[in-house]
């Protein structure tokens, strides 16, 4: 969500969960509390507020302080929850920094956002993530390059570990040819981005037409993986 114009086409469509962020260009900075009131206040709809400062994986003590406080604001306007994700220089999960997020916004839920792709050592971030105190999804694709490149790989993974098929929210260059692989693999979060807007472009409002067809293709998978009809894929992407 990036206004409150968005939240109608969103809903009408079946969206589950509505993210607030600022400066997509930018991969997603943290929004004005102002924002994300007025999206709250549009909605019964889960909302998340990403906490993000910079274009930067990293965080430091000032920037904690900082997210903090961001994090209460945005507890104070009626989020669910939130969205940040970590690394260290050497570009490992940020165990350090996110727990202290975590314990100074106890109680809100939160998803390891972005960042995870950029982790140098995947089976590694997902033993670390697993740890991490409020944390229920992990945004990630498979590859800093998208689901496009990451997306064999990323089904492999879920289908093999149930615990990343219960965190993975798959999301990064979605395709409609992805969803039932991953739904099979025991996936259930899926983070549409700009897919839902006119031509996918930032610049144009959500649209129901788009969210429904999303949320279409999603049913219809899930039903089909839980044999409510026969299932004829018709063949991994890569």
């Amino acid at each position: 969500m990036l206004h409150p114009r968005d939240v109608s086409g969103a809903h009408e469509g079946g969206a589950d969960r509505l993210l607030v962020v600022d400066q997509v260009e930018s991969g997603g900075l943290s929004p004005e509390p102002g924002l994300v009131s007025a999206v709250c206040h549009e909605t019964d709809l889960p909302v998340r507020a990403m906490l993000r400062l910079e274009d930067s994986y990293t965080a430091t003590r000032s920037d904690l302080t900082r997210l903090v406080g961001l994090g209460e604001d945005y507890r104070a306007v009626g989020v669910e929850g939130v969205s940040f994700g970590f690394l260290t220089p050497e570009l490992t999960v940020d165990v350090e920094v996110c727990d202290h997020l975590a314990d100074a916004l106890a109680g809100l839920p939160w998803t390891f956002h972005r960042a995870f792709d950029a982790s140098l050592e995947t089976d590694l971030a997902w033993r670390q993530v697993a740890g991490l105190p409020g944390l229920d999804s992990v945004l990630a694709a498979g590859s800093a390059r998208g689901l496009a490149a990451g997306h064999d790989e990323l089904t492999d993974r879920a289908a093999s570990d149930p615990v990343v098929a219960r965190l993975l929210m798959a999301g990064g260059g979605l395709r409609g040819e992805h969803v039932p692989w991953l739904v099979r693999a025991g996936v259930g979060m899926f983070h549409v981005a700009s897919s839902v807007r006119p031509s996918g472009t930032w610049r144009a409002h959500v649209d129901a037409g788009h969210v429904r067809a999303w949320r279409l293709l999603l049913d219809d998978a899930a039903d089909r993986a839980a044999g409510l009809e026969p299932w004829q894929p018709t063949g991994r992407s890569s």
